[in-house]
């Protein structure tokens, strides 16, 4: 068997960062990992649910969560900021009040923020959150992988990797099949290699999506 190991925290300290910043004793550390994990689910699919125009929609890059004593910041990193602004049904003053209800806080306790992403599509995370949009709407899945590739070499200068495996358009027997273009150095610590796993609901069963994005800086 392949021994592999999680891009992401094979670089931690190095060039990747951790996206929860608190301290907590023993007896609280599996409280707070709980309610980091909650707030993410929400604010994705709060943002999913409510955001109609998905052509524009760059996704959710990642969520920053910061505990202080008595406030939680949440910094919500998206591709397109203004768009989620424009939405009526969609206003921070609401994200804040559905996730006190859910953690049990008042709103005056929580701070959500929204910061744009300067390359949307130069992100793993939104690349996997498209190709897995595309085959949910029965498109082939080389066609999707083709023109993802074409719209991350557009806005990163580095490589890109895409796997996707599951039951292939329909596919009785399931397979794997991934696609690249430049360079993906997986065995180098330098490397500023951005990894996402993303799973698609399909009619045929689920599909496990994998994008890898090296920056070339």
């Amino acid at each position: 068997m392949g021994r592999k190991i999680h891009p992401l925290g094979f670089r931690l300290g190095v060039n990747q960062k951790h996206y929860s910043f608190w301290f907590a004793q023993k007896r609280d550390y599996p409280k707070f990992l709980e309610e980091d994990r909650k707030i993410r689910t929400f604010v994705e699919k709060y943002i999913q649910k409510h955001v109609k125009s998905v052509s524009n929609y760059g996704g959710v890059e990642h969520i920053e969560i910061q505990r202080k004593t008595d406030l939680i910041q949440i910094d919500i990193h998206t591709g397109f900021p203004d768009l989620l602004i424009e939405e009526q049904s969609l206003g921070i003053s609401q994200i804040k009040h559905d996730l006190g209800n859910i953690l049990g806080f008042e709103s005056r306790n929580l701070r959500v923020t929204l910061t744009g992403v300067t390359q949307p599509y130069g992100e793993p995370k939104i690349l996997a959150e498209h190709v897995a949009s595309q085959l949910k709407n029965r498109v082939p899945f080389r066609r999707t992988m083709k023109k993802t590739i074409e719209m991350a070499a557009r806005a990163n200068g580095g490589g890109i990797k895409i796997q996707i495996a599951g039951r292939l358009n329909g596919s009785e027997m399931a397979r794997v099949e991934w696609a690249r273009e430049g360079r993906v150095p997986l065995q180098t610590v330098q490397a500023d290699v951005r990894y996402c796993y993303h799973p698609a609901q399909t009619i045929h069963g689920v599909l496990g999506i994998k994008t890898w994005v090296f920056r070339d800086n």
